[in-house]
């Protein structure tokens, strides 16, 4: 089977490599914006959408056009590649993957990408990589890069530009090594939990630097806008953000590495992360409840990173020849699996489940992946999908409930 993988390495440019990437970005940028203009105003005038080729020939036109000769300057490839990039960004608003494409900012994600492999040369011996109308830039070899080279996307983030390098390669069909099941349970007071009684630690990278940034974004607006102290204060911010994020990063990628090693198959709820963490503010007329309760729910939530966790574990079982089972996460935390009943009176408190039908008792969170695990025995049994919103009553079998007492993982198919 073919892998694709991407190695991101930290770029050391000199000042004027450094200068021209910044304007390659900006042209880049420049066009994605152009041709998005265009594209709602072909729109508001009842006219049909341009393709990818018909917005070629335009940024033809714009390059050779006495108002933006300075898109010369910028390697073709890339200027064309932003164009792809909004007909994607199109294209996934249409398959209602994505909300309608939005003009780019400035300083926001900054980055062009090479996409024509024989443009790119890789000297990994000599540290040092070779891009057109940029030539050869030293890099941080930090690890081999196996297979052959895709693409290169290069991108500036808190004062510092990187590369990231996308290989393509032929492995062998990954068999796993491990062969038990086990199901997770996302949370806050705990980050994920297993079912067979284990469970990570939450890191809450923003909660432990929450103050220190508060005191950065305060000095940066009580400086002048665009003056040289504010620049310094917000180059302050963003390093901090980045650390937060490569923190949150490095830690989920322990976490599922840990975990797609280790088991076969891994069931997880499917959470609309989106619409948790959606604000409980309301509007003026009708203004909404405990609203400063769920806006730090909501910026705990985020700040787990639940969604980049399970993208992870998707891609790393696959390498791995594991297997990801989303389940409907309906009544996880309310269902016994003693007895099966369901009732919200089982989950009195958040960290303690006790079942007001048969009195079992068992850590809330413990329970929740257990019967996560249950639910994806049987969606990969025969493919069927609980209930939502409904209490359905079922019988376990003996190995779900040996693996709730004796803290081992279930992984027999429960009996209905």
């Amino acid at each position: 089977m073919k892998r694709l993988q991407a190695f991101k390495y930290e770029l050391m440019p000199n000042g004027e490599q450094a200068r021209q990437m910044r304007r390659f970005a900006g042209s880049c940028r420049f066009v994605f914006n152009k041709a998005l203009a265009l594209q709602k105003s072909r729109y508001e005038q009842g006219e049909k959408k341009l393709g990818y080729a018909g917005l070629c020939k335009l940024l033809t036109d714009w390059r050779n056009g006495a108002e933006t000769p300075w898109l010369k300057d910028a390697p073709t490839h890339p200027l064309q590649q932003s164009l792809k990039d909004l007909e994607r960004a199109y294209r996934n608003f249409f398959e209602k993957r994505a909300d309608f494409p939005r003009f780019k900012k400035k300083g926001q994600r900054d980055s062009f990408r090479y996409p024509d492999p024989k443009q790119i040369k890789l000297e990994q011996g000599n540290n040092r990589l070779f891009l057109p109308k940029l030539g050869w830039l030293r890099y941080r070899n930090s690890r081999a890069v196996p297979g052959e080279v895709k693409n290169a996307t290069v991108s500036f983030s808190a004062g510092k530009w990187y590369v990231s390098i996308q290989t393509e390669r032929e492995i062998e069909q990954p068999v796993p090594e491990a062969s038990s099941a086990v199901g997770v349970d996302m949370g806050i007071a705990r980050f994920a939990t297993l079912s067979d009684g284990s469970f990570y630690e939450p890191l809450s990278s923003f909660r432990k630097h929450e103050q220190r940034l508060v005191r950065y974004q305060r000095a940066m607006f009580r400086k002048q806008k665009f003056s040289n102290n504010w620049k310094k204060a917000k180059a302050k911010v963003q390093k901090l953000h980045a650390r937060i994020g490569n923190v949150r990063r490095d830690y989920l990628h322990k976490c599922s590495t840990d975990i797609s090693k280790n088991h076969a198959m891994v069931c997880v709820e499917d959470l609309q992360v989106k619409n948790m963490s959606r604000s409980a503010s309301g509007t003026a007329t009708a203004p909404g409840q405990n609203v400063r309760a769920k806006s730090g729910l909501n910026k705990s939530i985020l700040d787990q990173g639940w969604f980049e966790f399970r993208r992870q574990l998707d891609y790393k079982l696959a390498w791995n020849g594991g297997w990801l089972v989303a389940v409907p996460p309906q009544n996880t935390s309310r269902t016994c699996p003693a007895c099966g009943h369901v009732s919200a009176e089982n989950r009195k408190t958040q960290a303690k489940f006790s079942c007001v039908e048969c009195g079992f008792e068992e850590n809330a969170d413990v329970v929740g992946a257990v019967n996560i695990l249950a639910r994806g025995h049987r969606v990969a049994a025969c493919g069927e999908l609980a209930q939502s919103g409904h209490s359905v009553k079922q019988e376990p079998s003996e190995a779900t409930l040996s693996g709730v007492m004796s803290g081992v993982s279930a992984v027999g198919i429960p009996r209905l």
